[in-house]
Formats: structure tokens, sequence, C-alpha cells
């Protein structure tokens, strides 16, 4: 059975503000990544879920700093605040604002991009999901900060490899899966 479709606004404040993530980061080795988590103010999402969520996945076996050997390090407000380094600003905002955020890119309200230090998630997507993860938001959004995130760090878009197997992580599958299955972590062969 469906979820109920969460509503959220297609546009809200413009401004974002950075968000204190729950956990810890991992004891990974490798290049450090400096990460923000933030959310546009009155984009109708559960801030502390959304937080959890990135950390979860940014330190997940199966995401990666496994894969490219990263090491995800968050920058909490106060030191965003304060100045210190950040290569990654994850932010959860409106349509209307990820269209501004990833200009020139195109959006059309409808999906995420990677722009410069900026991975902005369309909260549309966000709370609703997508034709090709029926029933399983939460492996949607895991999806969906790799996707973007793999962009930060220097992925392409890549392609199916074969019908039925699992699609590569950079594959667009917000937009369709090529004949692959959907897969949402870096690391191929794993549990979802």
């Amino acid at each position: 059975m469906s979820q109920p479709v969460a509503a959220v606004p297609t546009r809200a404040s413009g401004t974002t503000r950075v968000l204190a993530v729950p956990g810890a980061d991992s004891g990974a080795a490798g290049r450090t990544v400096r990460y923000t988590v933030e959310v546009e103010d009155g984009a109708g999402v559960d801030e502390g879920e959304y937080a959890r969520i990135v950390r979860e996945v940014l330190t997940d076996r199966r995401g990666w700093e496994t894969k490219d050997g990263v090491h995800f390090v968050n920058v909490p407000p106060d030191r965003a605040t304060a100045g210190d380094p950040v290569d990654v600003r994850i932010t959860l905002a409106s349509p209307d604002t990820v269209d501004r955020m990833c200009a020139p890119l195109t959006t059309e309200g409808q999906v995420s991009c990677n722009n410069g230090d900026r991975v902005a998630l369309n909260s549309v997507r966000w709370t609703q999901g997508v034709p090709y993860y029926p029933d399983d938001l939460l492996h949607y959004r895991i999806y969906l900060v790799n996707h973007e995130v793999g962009h930060a760090i220097g992925h392409d878009h890549e392609s199916c490899p074969a019908p039925g197997r699992a699609a590569p992580v950079m594959l667009q599958q917000t937009l369709g899966l090529q004949g692959c299955t959907n897969y949402p972590w870096p690391v191929p062969g794993q549990d979802r």
C-alpha cells in the first residue's frame, strides 16, 4: 500500500541555516571532506530526521567512505558560523530555492543537483520520492544523498551496465533505471 503523499511547499523562505547533526563521525581514514547539513527555513520537512539520515548515509560501510577512501567530517553550526572551512554544503530546500541554487543547471522544480560546494536536495523529492523506488522512501533518500554527494566528490553520471543488474548510484535513478534495479549505495553487492 502506498504511503500518503506529504504536502510540502514549492517555495519557502529562501534562507538556509546549518543544523546540528546527531551522532559521531566515523573513524575512517582518507581524504577529509568537511560538510554541513543545512535546511531552508519553511521547507516543511522533519529537520532532525533529515540530519540523522545524512550522517548515517555518509558514515555507512556501503558508502563513499568505503568506496573512495574519504572521511566525512561534520562541521557543526557554531563552527560553520565561526568560519571553519566547509567542502560540501548539503542543503534540503524547496523546489524554487533548489532551482536558484542549481542555476545554470536546469532542475525545473523536480530534481536535485550539485553545484560547486552545494548539494541541493529538492524537498518534494525528499518527501515524496519517485516511482522508481515504489513504497521505499528511505532507500530513495539514501540514493539521493549518495548520488549528489558523489558528484561533489568528483563522480560523473553512469549508465546501467546490463538489464536486471543493480543500478550504479551515479545512474540518474530519479529519472529512470535504464533496465537496472534500484540500488542506493556506492559499494555494489551489499545488502540494501
